[in-house]
């Protein structure tokens, strides 16, 4: 599970990163390396995250104090590591990247996956809600569908056999319609459904984590 976690925010990190400059110019001229450090510390990064500045402070002709920035670091992680941390960063969906000193690891995993129940319930609703947004748009089109075929149906010139085949077309428009409806008053009781669970893990959660 951990493997997997921290696979997933490096994957996302490397992408986010791979096509822009960590820090300003002013950013490295400026030389706060502690302060930097405690910052990234503070959004869960890992140390490779030195090497991006290294990077973008090269065209400055600035090379980084390593040893300010992991003790910066240091101090930064250690108000990551908590489980009311843990709780957002799970919650919002966002990775972990293993970056916990194992003395705080347990707290912060320990929220970590009470915010992976949340996020799970919570997107399980928004899925809901745009299923049924979506076959409710469908319903409307095949409406207009059937409304519009029995506009044609009614034109003067028709031959019998004409006539049949577009009453055959508004039937076959009809079927679907029906199974659409059917599938959106389910996906009404799934958003029912999913409105429960979150309201469920809300109330168990509050007196841990406050409201959100």
């Amino acid at each position: 599970m951990r493997f997997l976690i921290i696979a997933a925010a490096a994957g996302g990190a490397a992408l986010a990163l791979g096509s822009c400059a960590t820090m300003s110019a002013e950013q490295c001229m400026a030389g706060d390396w502690s302060g930097q450090g405690y910052a990234d510390g503070m959004s869960g990064l890992t140390m490779s995250r030195l090497d991006d500045h290294a990077q973008a402070c090269a065209e400055h002709g600035v090379t980084p104090d390593a040893a300010a920035y992991a003790a910066g670091r240091r101090e930064g992680l250690v108000r990551y590591c908590t489980p009311g941390k843990g709780f957002e960063v799970g919650r919002t969906g966002s990775g972990y990247a293993g970056v916990c000193p194992s003395e705080l690891e347990a707290e912060f995993t320990y929220g970590y996956r009470d915010g992976q129940i949340v996020h799970e319930v919570e997107q399980a609703l928004a899925n809901a809600r745009s299923r049924v947004d979506s076959l409710g748009s469908r319903l409307e089109e095949l409406d207009d569908k059937i409304t519009a075929k029995q506009a044609e149906a009614r034109a003067d010139g028709l031959t019998d056999e004409q006539r049949e085949q577009i009453r055959n077309r508004i039937q076959e428009i009809r079927r679907e319609r029906a199974d659409t409806e059917r599938d959106w008053r389910r996906a009404q009781d799934e958003i029912d459904d999913a409105e429960r669970d979150v309201r469920d893990v809300r109330w168990r959660f509050r007196n841990q984590y406050g409201s959100w």
